[in-house]
């Protein structure tokens, strides 16, 4: 009750805002109470959303309309400045305590098909769905603002940039938002491949976005497109991280992970191991070690030379959607069919009960 008592006007839709909330400046998808300090805030054109056209495979398409009753998808796992684990799935929005695995507190949401979870620089929790963008403060575990003013409400990606911006990634493009004001600040109108799947920074602090043509880079200051690789192998970019020993970008797609230098654009190698293989998360460890999750078993690499250091067997599913490295001493794996942990200490694996299909309710 508290988070509504601070909202003065809960906003579901911007004509809403036009209609009643006339002193709310235009872009804004909600209404809030803020402390007077001032904010200097860069200039975008205001530009309105792309047109609206069909940009999912059609494999994609296919799996996300039809699935089970209960999906058990893990699609997101966001560490945040507590030590605490927020789980996005297809059931909804969930923290919990990595180091016991006791949950915290479960979030209601207005849609639970969770794409995408991001910490902005004060600590709340940004939730992309597949029907809009959410945010939740972490200390009433509510959520207390939504926004439907973006390309589509299909959300697959979420960053946060270097001075504290919020970029979403959707099914038709880039939208930059404001994350204490609620202002659309600018959307990405010709982003190559359309779909923005996954995003990362360089070391420059420019954005790498992964899409169905390959990485796009996007400057963050003028949200213009300044360079790309279009050719790569397997055409789609599915995700993307930043190496942060050297600065390299790692790409997965659906038939090999990429090394790629992102001054240059070129593509320094191909992971002799990965080809052939659906890569679909990548995530670097605190020892230097590069965790790559596929369509068909998650593998521990060597950053260096690409040579294998273990596989994970026993998952919920062979299919891994997302990583946690490092997280309550544990690497936590999302997957098609659940949530698991593996032991960075004992190596033991082992399901989280409350996150997968059947099994005993204790962690």
């Amino acid at each position: 009750m508290a988070g509504l008592r601070m909202q003065i006007g809960f906003v579901l839709s911007t004509a809403l805002l036009s209609l009643s909330l006339p002193g709310l400046p235009m872009g804004s998808g909600w209404a809030q109470t803020q402390s007077n300090s001032e904010e200097i805030t860069p200039r975008f054109p205001n530009n309105p959303p792309p047109p609206g056209n069909n940009t999912l495979p059609p494999d994609r398409q296919f799996q996300d309309r039809i699935r089970p009753q209960k999906d058990y998808r893990v699609t997101a796992l966001q560490e945040d400045y507590t030590g605490a684990l927020w789980v996005g799935s297809w059931l909804g929005l969930t923290r919990i305590d990595p180091n016991k695995g006791h949950i915290l507190a479960r979030v209601g949401l207005p849609n639970y098909t969770i794409g995408a979870l991001a910490q902005d620089k004060v600590g709340r929790i940004w939730v992309g769905t597949y029907n809009g963008l959410v945010r939740v403060d972490p200390r009433s575990n509510e959520m207390t603002a939504q926004n439907f003013t973006l390309p589509s409400n299909r959300i697959l990606s979420l960053l946060i940039d270097r001075r504290g911006y919020l970029w979403v990634g959707t099914d038709r493009g880039l939208a930059l938002i404001s994350p204490d004001r609620g202002l659309l600040m600018t959307t990405v109108q010709h982003l190559p491949g359309v779909s923005a799947n996954a995003m990362t920074l360089d070391r420059d602090g420019q954005l790498w976005v992964a899409t169905l043509q390959g990485i796009a880079r996007v400057d963050t200051a003028s949200g213009k497109v300044i360079g790309r690789v279009g050719e790569i192998p397997g055409g789609m970019a599915q995700t993307i991280t930043t190496n942060p020993q050297d600065g390299t970008l790692w790409v997965g797609t659906p038939n090999s992970l990429l090394v790629i230098d992102p001054n240059t654009r070129e593509i320094l190698r191909s992971v002799t191991v990965m080809r052939g293989r659906n890569v679909t998360a990548i995530g670097f460890a605190e020892d230097t070690s590069v965790w790559v999750g596929t369509a068909n078993g998650l593998w521990k690499l060597r950053a260096e030379t690409g040579a294998v250091l273990g596989q994970i067997p026993d998952l919920p599913s062979s299919r891994v959607l997302s990583l946690s490295p490092d997280t309550g001493n544990k690497l936590w794996v999302g997957t098609s069919e659940g949530l698991a942990w593996v032991s960075l200490t004992t190596g033991k694996i082992r399901p989280h009960f409350a996150f997968v299909r059947s099994g005993p309710t204790t962690f």
